[in-house]
């Protein structure tokens, strides 16, 4: 999937979104590993950069990897500007090769959601063990089955603001526990009061926790973590999952 225009707002969108979360989230899991320093990481679904430039910054020797040639666009302008390197590549998380083995591969920010079959999600699982080093881990978020069930179809969801403000409609996806979004951005004219408006669709499922555990250990992984909402217990109004998996 291309994120087109979507990946120059983007940024303007989630300005709120609290990205020290994960990269916390990272810091703490790492002091499992017996290399402290130096530390190898793939960022998967990396989008503009948010948490691999996060990371460089903490002392990570990150690699990007995005299915968006815009985003990644973006992501190169916001390391340059940073100071930072970041090595980031056009690529699909299906497919992913030509690297040496990592130390860590993240998968955040939903970006897992958007694999629409359980082939896919695990044909990732599978890439990414064969990525990692021996005792390398996989960490990764995913929607709740309950948010995608219920919390996403509590919409209209709208957002006026000076900049950029959307209509976002979700529907039911074919698939169990999936849903469609469908966005209308408004965008203002940097030289006029005029807005320009364009589309986006984009679909996403999810799967029961176990569902990924199973999967997870079919494919060689032992699940070391699950948590939800940043927090140590899974409730069930839980809304991001996040999974601890070992090589």
């Amino acid at each position: 999937m291309s994120y087109g225009e979507f990946a120059y707002i983007y940024d303007e969108l989630m300005r709120d979104v609290d990205y020290e979360q994960w990269v916390s989230f990272v810091k703490e899991k790492v002091t499992q590993l017996p290399k402290k320093s130096g530390l190898r990481v793939l960022d998967i679904g990396c989008g503009t950069g948010e948490i691999a430039i996060r990371l460089a910054q903490e002392g990570f020797e990150v690699v990007g990897v995005d299915l968006s040639e815009d985003m990644l666009t973006v992501a190169n302008h916001k390391a340059m500007e940073a100071g930072v390197k970041v090595e980031f590549y056009q690529q699909n998380m299906l497919d992913i090769s030509g690297f040496e083995p990592f130390d860590l591969i993240v998968i955040f920010c939903d970006s897992l959601n958007y694999l629409q079959t359980e082939i896919e999600v695990q044909k990732t699982f599978a890439n990414t063990f064969q990525l990692l080093k021996e005792d390398g881990l996989f960490l990764f978020d995913v929607h709740s089955v309950y948010k995608i069930d219920s919390i996403f179809m509590n919409g209209p969801f709208v957002s006026v603001e000076d900049k950029v403000s959307f209509i976002w409609n979700c529907f039911s996806g074919e698939n169990p526990h999936s849903v469609e979004h469908e966005l209308s951005f408004f965008v203002k004219n940097e030289h006029n009061e005029d807005y320009t408006r364009f589309d986006e669709f984009h679909e996403q499922r999810t799967f029961p926790i176990e569902t990924y555990r199973n999967w997870l250990g079919q494919t060689g992984f032992r699940v070391q973590d699950i948590c939800a909402d940043f927090t140590e217990n899974v409730q069930e109004t839980s809304e991001r999952i996040l999974i601890t998996a070992k090589k």
